[in-house]
């Protein structure tokens, strides 16, 4: 157990930490000083972080900075495109739209179990407008 704590490096959660929130900060700018709708914004995060997947800068971020780079949503585009390059590379054209799926399904299938979970112990409630 002393092995584990001793390999920890204190320094590797601050920038986690500090990188995650960086991309927080810039979506809730995003949200609060244009008029750019949230949707809008999840689909701008994908998409960079598909862009910057596919071209190999994303990787450098993910090596520095870990869950703090992986876990947001730039992260999922991420994971999307580094699978369809992988796909197109064993299976050629379709693997273009398997490949990203295939590659995330793990984090669907638990994003959508959790979600199920949630709603069977949440009490919905009509947005007042």
């Amino acid at each position: 157990m002393n092995e584990f704590f001793n390999s920890l490096n204190i320094m590797d959660y601050v920038w986690c930490f500090i990188v995650g929130g960086i991309i927080c900060v810039i979506g809730q700018i995003l949200i609060d000083k244009t008029k750019i709708t949230s949707a809008r914004i999840l689909v701008l995060f994908v998409t960079l972080g598909a862009v910057l997947g596919g071209l190999g800068i994303y990787d450098y971020l993910v090596d520095f900075a870990g869950a703090g780079a992986t876990v947001p949503i730039t992260g999922f585009g991420n994971n999307l495109a580094k699978g369809a390059i992988k796909g197109v590379n064993e299976l050629g054209l379709i693997g273009a739209f398997t490949g990203g799926i295939k590659n995330a399904a793990g984090g669907i299938s638990a994003a959508i179990f959790f979600g199920y979970i949630a709603s069977l112990l949440a009490k919905p409630k009509m947005k007042k407008q």
